[in-house]
């Protein structure tokens, strides 16, 4: 594999990062975290013009189809920004579901709009026993004449507030961890019976339980291509994962960064702090540590986009990757910066609150650890 960007990827790196320094700041962030929906529909909007949202899409879907490498490329960007705006959730969780498990009408009905950035979906699919085990589902969906009654709870759904469906899971039969009779449903979150609890984070993104009470669902919202639903509910979920970690790969570096740039200005007996060896040891092992990340990163999208039989594995080494370096790179940051880098009006506390929320989201190291060695048949 030649893990090197292509031409045309690098421009589209050089564009999102012109993007994420014209339309956005750490000092929009701070804004955001007093906003009700907490993104800007408006820099969404741009995005959706400039068909990020749709690359993943097949072209008859509104998209660019493309693949994971450059959907990356641009995610890597988006988190060097910190940007909150919902393309993980909405194009990378509830999209791809629909993308994999969708038949031809519910495609065409809502890809088209998601890459538009007219509408988004997300994706519940954890519940309170499961952990991260996407088929340990509580859920109930019970057969009433033409539709379905949908009962149970989903926690930590990204976005719910300001989306206009969600995917959930829900068991049809079979017992509560077996991947048979696991299906998907597309629900409104205004429906009767479907009640939205947010839930408040540290990185001040916008996440939710969202209680399901006898809400009644037409056959029509069931995702129903030709994709299994418990093979698309995985797929669904690699491509969300592989997204996260470019997302945090991005972070880190930009902490990293921004590290780096306060280490060579603050002076301690008369010389940068940078100057010192054992901190310039830290950044080594640091450095070293974020290029293995984006090795794995880089190596588990080229895996996706070429259906590699061992991308499972691939994505978990990633998560587990950038789980550990973005965790490292966020301690250091704060701890060179010193007491200033425990303040609210330092930017690099962002850093670090991320940190701990993308480290425990789509699976945390341990369970990625357990995956890779389950995977591998240890």
């Amino acid at each position: 594999m030649n893990f090197a960007l292509s031409e045309e990827q690098n421009m589209l790196q050089e564009m999102a990062k012109q993007f994420v320094n014209r339309e956005s700041s750490l000092r929009r962030i701070r804004q955001l975290r007093e906003d009700d929906l907490g993104f800007s529909r408006e820099v969404y909007g741009k995005m959706a013009d400039l068909g990020w949202l749709g690359m993943i899409f097949p072209e008859a879907r509104g998209g660019q189809q493309l693949g994971m490498v450059e959907m990356s490329v641009v995610m890597e960007e988006l988190g060097r920004g910190l940007m909150p705006e919902p393309v993980l959730s909405s194009v990378l969780l509830g999209g791809a579901a629909i993308l994999y498990r969708g038949n031809d009408g519910q495609q065409g009905d809502w890809l088209p709009r998601i890459a538009a950035g007219e509408a988004i979906v997300t994706l519940g699919y954890l519940e309170k026993q499961s952990r991260y085990d996407p088929f340990d589902v509580a859920t109930t969906a019970t057969r009433d004449g033409g539709g379905w009654i949908l009962s149970g709870e989903k926690t930590l759904v990204p976005d719910a507030a300001g989306a206009d469906a969600i995917v959930v899971t829900a068991r049809t039969a079979g017992g509560r961890r077996e991947r048979e009779g696991v299906e998907l449903f597309l629900i409104e979150p205004k429906a009767d019976g479907v009640e939205l609890k947010a839930v408040p984070s540290m990185d001040f993104r916008r996440r939710a339980h969202v209680g399901l009470e006898q809400v009644r669902v037409d056959d029509s919202q069931r995702l129903s291509g030709a994709t299994a639903p418990d093979v698309a509910l995985e797929q669904a979920l690699a491509v969300g994962t592989v997204g996260l970690c470019a997302e945090m790969l991005g972070a880190m570096n930009a902490a990293f960064e921004m590290t780096l740039e306060y280490l060579k200005t603050r002076k301690q007996f008369g010389v940068p702090i940078g100057s010192f060896q054992a901190l310039k040891h830290r950044c080594a092992d640091e450095y070293v540590q974020t290029e293995l990340a984006r090795s794995s990163v880089y190596y588990a999208a080229m895996c996706l986009d070429e259906e590699m039989d061992d991308a499972p594995i691939a994505v978990s080494t990633a998560k587990a990757r950038c789980n550990g370096a973005f965790h490292l790179i966020a301690n250091e940051s704060i701890q060179m910066h010193g007491g200033i880098g425990m303040t609210d009006e330092h930017d690099i506390g962002f850093f670090f609150k991320r940190a701990r929320v993308a480290e425990v989201t789509l699976g945390d190291t341990s369970f990625h650890r357990d995956r890779y060695a389950r995977l591998k048949e240890y």
